[in-house]
């Protein structure tokens, strides 16, 4: 149960001052439903506002505030074009005050014509016309006062303004609490930090150069802590020491011979399958390392030992996909295979929970439908959890409570990781890495070219469907943005689909669930083609024949997504070409980028250079559910504190008398605070 101290963080923000209905949707949009939200939305930066009498005192992307009179209001011929209010200065200099979206209604409001206005915001120029887009503030008043040293920037959705953030930001740092320390107080001391409440105002105000230091040291704590926790309650619950013998793993017949690192992930596994304290381990491997080989043998060993083992994936269609290998691997041994996912009515899902409860189904697969009240089974002695990153730690522990003893727990994941970011995202496991592909995976041709050459590339589309083959066409967006010339799946598959017809199928993440599989089983099965989509596809069914995939924009992702996607291709025998279009405008750092998606195709390679070339904010900030990646810390903090922070939390645990010392219930409130109070209630009477 929540401490009473946090109540008041927890408060709704509809109960501020000046917030209702119409204020709330853009509030919630920013996920700023909560004091403590409020008090955690951060600026994004700090900026130093100059007053000046005329335009032509101020320089091009400054920040100002000035006078200006609006003359004139013009509407763009497009719904998606820009508001312009023409207005001019004292001595004449005319300045566009630039919308986009329905903050146009907001310029009609506060510009009327012919009346002064003090308009503070960066001055720009676009082409000949010098413009402030979106300006921070518009006052009636004399706004020379807003001519101050760091001022924060916050980030907006439709519908808020800079100075209505600042006023709610405001509004819930009145309301903080002094809450116990939590921090080792050598530490604490060492670092010349403020104290948890003071730290969140500094780092409003930009006044204190450690004071989000500070913050983000909190949240890397608490996650370590929580994750510690898990790690602890796995150990100390009493599981099931499994010994297979064998005699099923021998009777695979694989048509080809496991690497070296598959035969030290399996005795790495088998290692701990023979311990009592339940296994708690990731295997990383890159697209088609051969994780399903690994995860079948950590089954069979299950089974051998009369036992049973469960496999959770992320969709349906992945599920059947898996069911599907696993069935024909493990035919020769006689373990019997069934799937359960929400599919499944009538006699047919009561024959599969039958089989689970009366111990002739010996490996399950499905969706999260598995670990629901209504399934259980005879003795579920290993859980494995593909794409782990998709669930949640409480989704986890639903289906490890399944067990009559605490399952052993082997997650997978394709998503490659930096080593110095693993502890962040599964300190709580032991690691297994996949670090070879099997001998005669075909090497996938990766070619960069303008996204001005785009007709070229769909005639090349038309000549591989016209020889047999299948194609993936992938886009950074679902759909147009009104702000950003950013290629857009549905556009490009209105475009496509009248060039291929029925051919063509679309799947993204807005797709109702029905209408993706279909789609994406249309696409599996041979009828269609040519499949357009989003990164909904990083994580994705095989399909042999596809080999050939187009990515647009391809600058606009991150290396880790375009090495998932382009493993989707070089799935069969056939030699495969995926092609990056590039805009014409490329950093030095998106040079090297894509230069390196040439270079290599070494998964833990791209994603420890990435981390050097990008930074690791695709890496942490991409968990598409299940827990929340860190919303504080940033890639150099992550690497500068967390060693420190899961040490701390380590010896907290271990020396400092855990969570019921003094520092101990600081501990616990800080794990409620950054909401990770599930590893609180894995403690006993916790």
């Amino acid at each position: 149960m929540r401490p009473d101290i946090l109540n008041p963080l927890f408060v709704e923000t509809d109960a501020f001052e000046g917030v209702g209905p119409k204020l709330m949707k853009p509030l919630e949009k920013l996920g700023l439903t909560r004091v403590k939200d409020l008090a955690y939305h951060l600026p994004e930066r700090f900026v130093t506002r100059r007053a000046i009498t005329n335009l032509d005192e101020g320089g091009e992307g400054e920040q100002i505030i000035v006078a200006l009179t609006p003359t004139e209001h013009r509407s763009s011929r497009s719904p998606r074009g820009p508001y312009r209010v023409l207005a001019q200065d004292e001595i004449g200099n005319i300045c566009a005050l630039t919308y986009f979206g329905r903050a146009s209604y907001t310029a009609k409001k506060q510009l009327p014509v012919g009346e002064k206005r003090w308009v503070a915001g960066r001055l720009d120029r676009y082409g000949d016309m010098l413009q402030i887009v979106h300006p921070d503030h518009v006052e009636k008043e004399s706004a020379a006062n807003l001519a101050r040293l760091n001022e924060p920037v916050y980030r907006l959705s439709e519908g808020l303004t800079q100075p209505r953030v600042a006023g709610l930001v405001a509004q819930a740092l009145e309301k903080l609490p002094e809450l116990p320390e939590w921090i080792e107080p050598g530490q604490f001391e060492r670092e010349g930090w403020p104290t948890w409440r003071d730290a969140l105002h500094l780092a409003h105000k930009g006044t204190h150069e450690t004071a989000r230091d500070r913050l983000a040291y909190d949240e890397l704590l608490a996650n370590s802590l929580a994750l510690l926790l898990v790690k602890a309650d796995s150990r100390r619950r009493k599981g099931q020491a499994l010994k297979g013998d064998g005699h099923l793993r021998d009777k695979l017949q694989l048509p080809f011979e496991m690497t070296g690192a598959q035969k030290r992930s399996i005795a790495e596994i088998e290692g701990d399958m023979q311990q009592e304290a339940p296994m708690l381990r990731l295997l990383q491997g890159d697209v088609g390392a051969g994780k399903t080989v690994v995860a079948l043998a950590a089954m069979l060993i299950a089974v051998e030992a009369g036992k049973q083992a469960a496999l959770l994936a992320p969709t349906e269609i992945l599920a059947r996909q898996h069911f599907e290998t696993l069935r024909t691997m493990a035919a020769p041994t006689g373990a019997e295979v069934a799937i359960l996912t929400g599919r499944a009515k009538g006699r047919e899902r009561e024959g599969i929970l039958m089989g689970l409860l009366d111990g002739s189904i010996d490996i399950l697969v499905g969706t999260h439908s598995i670990f629901q009240d209504t399934v259980n089974y005879k003795d579920l002695a290993l859980v494995v959890i593909d794409e782990q990153h998709r669930f949640g730690v409480q989704q986890r522990l639903a289906l490890a409570a399944k067990g009559k003893r605490a399952p052993h727990t082997l997650a997978m994941t394709a998503t490659p990781i930096p080593r110095s970011l693993t502890l962040a995202q599964y300190g709580e496991m032991d690691v297994s890495r996949l670090d070879e592909l099997p001998p005669g995976r075909q090497a996938i041709d990766t070619r960069v070219i303008s996204q001005d050459r785009i007709d070229e590339m769909v005639a090349g589309v038309e000549r591989h469907l016209a020889s047999g083959q299948q194609a993936y066409w992938v886009c950074p967006m679902v759909r147009d943005s009104e702000t950003d010339d950013i290629a857009a799946a549905e556009a490009r598959y209105a475009s496509l689909k009248e060039r291929f017809g029925d051919d063509v199928v679309m799947v993204h993440g807005q797709l109702a669930p029905e209408v993706k599989d279909a789609n994406m089983e249309r696409f599996a099965g041979g009828d269609a083609k040519l499949l357009v989509a989003t990164t909904v596809i990083e994580v994705g069914v095989d399909v042999p024949a596809a080999t050939l995939m187009v990515i647009e924009q391809a600058e606009r992702f991150g290396l880790a997504q375009l090495h998932q996607l382009r493993g989707r291709v070089g799935r069969g025998s056939e030699k495969s070409v995926c092609v990056l279009l590039r805009g014409n405008e490329l950093s030095e750092t998106g040079k090297k980028r894509l230069a390196l998606m040439r270079e290599t195709q070494d998964g833990f390679r791209i994603a420890e250079e990435d981390l050097e070339l990008r930074g690791g904010g695709e890496l942490l900030g991409t968990r598409q559910s299940g827990e929340a990646a860190f919303s504080i810390a940033n890639l150099e903090q992550v690497q500068k504190m967390l060693p420190a922070a899961h040490a701390d939390a380590r010896l907290l645990m271990e020396r400092d008398g855990g969570l019921t010392s003094e520092r101990g219930e600081a501990a616990r409130i800080l794990l409620y605070l950054f909401e990770r109070d599930w590893g609180v209630q894995l403690l006993r009477g916790g």
